[in-house]
């Protein structure tokens, strides 16, 4: 009987059954799509030995080897736990690295076991492949808006509100300042952009024309904005946002000390000490990160101030003594740095005012550039 494969890749990607990755651990790591859980047909040692095998002997032999190595009690808890997975889909999408024998071998596995599930036409690969086009297409097919302005003005929070915003930050993990990491490392390269381009594919299937992205530098923490794209938010209108020195240091105090040691009590649940042990490395290595641009005496300054903040924080639970050093970060660091980029970008500048109204004019730029 010839089991069910698809090629419509935007439906795999877009749907809200499951994808189930056979593929070995390793391969996982190096890059998955978000919706994706895997549970391996071979672990990565198996994998390593068959593809031994295959190199050595060719596919006959490979396929022995694999079922030597998955058979008896473990196949059987192998297979398992796809049905587990299965069962709680209204449908499973299975895949492995190219569509190839691995998920051939597990979807014939479960139609045994009474499970029906559609095979990935070339796997991984394949829509790994339609996610790149979906990027490299972007540009193309939508026009952009960036919202600019200084740091705590909430930009993200706006652009995730926008019908048409694009995330990147989200979609990394990670805020994009010095101090913009998360208690659990950021995403890979590979994650970030198939999370991009799923959110692109998304914006086409409802017929935006326009996309709203947060004004970045080329790299967010770790990770490289595509080209394609960051060159086209280059040439992008520019909406600033403005906040009063006072909101934006009420934003950074809950982003960086509120939102943070809550995220390393969330880690470290069961050990106080440590959950603040690791709060506190967050913060100081992130100063540490720019102490070149900051000047040695400038670094000196905030160093102490920084550490005397942590240990009333430690001692009395209080944040208010963050602002001794967020204070002068804001007004002799990061201001004067993003003041001037806006400056050299003047001319494309298109809109000002406070978050409500900011959001307010691209709310509006969205609707009309939905057909």
């Amino acid at each position: 009987m010839q089991l069910a494969t698809s090629h419509n890749y935007e439906q795999i990607l877009l749907q809200s059954s499951g994808l189930l990755d056979v593929r070995a651990p390793v391969e996982f790591e190096q890059g998955a799509f978000p919706s994706a859980a895997n549970f391996p047909l071979l672990n990565d040692d198996e994998r390593r030995r068959v593809g031994i095998c295959y190199k050595q002997h060719g596919q006959q032999k490979a396929i022995e080897v694999g079922n030597q190595l998955v058979s008896g009690r473990l196949r059987q808890q192998r297979i398992e736990r796809w049905i587990n997975y299965a069962k709680q889909q209204s449908q499973t999408y299975l895949y492995c690295f190219r569509g190839g024998l691995r998920s051939r071998i597990s979807q014939q596995w479960l139609y045994e076991a009474g499970i029906e599930t559609t095979r990935v036409a070339g796997g991984y690969k394949a829509l790994r492949k339609f996610l790149i086009d979906q990027i490299n297409q972007a540009p193309e097919y939508f026009d952009f808006m960036l919202l600019g302005g200084l740091t705590g003005c909430r930009k993200t929070e706006l652009v995730k509100s926008l019908p048409n915003g694009i995330d990147l930050e989200g979609a990394a993990y990670h805020r994009g300042s010095s101090f913009g990491a998360h208690a659990l490392p950021q995403r890979s390269q590979i994650n970030f952009e198939n999370r991009v381009a799923i959110d692109l594919l998304k914006a086409r299937q409802a017929n935006r024309k326009s996309l709203a992205f947060e004004d970045e530098g080329r790299f967010i923490g770790s990770v490289d904005i595509p080209k394609i794209i960051f060159n086209q938010m280059r040439n992008a209108p520019l909406v600033v946002v403005e906040q009063s020195l006072e909101q934006r240091l009420k934003q950074l105090l809950r982003e960086y000390i509120v939102e943070m040691e809550q995220e390393f009590e969330a880690l470290y649940p069961d050990d106080r000490e440590l959950a603040f042990s690791g709060f506190s490395d967050y913060l100081l290595s992130s100063l540490l990160r720019i102490r070149k641009r900051l000047g040695g005496a400038r670094w000196e300054m905030l160093h102490r101030s920084m550490q005397q903040a942590l240990q009333t924080h430690k001692t009395s639970g209080s944040t208010e003594a963050h602002l001794q050093w967020l204070t002068p970060l804001l007004t002799q660091y990061y201001d004067p740095m993003y003041t001037s980029q806006i400056q050299n970008r003047g001319d494309m500048v298109v809109f000002r005012g406070d978050y409500s109204a900011c959001r307010q004019f691209l709310r509006e730029f969205a609707s009309k550039s939905l057909l």
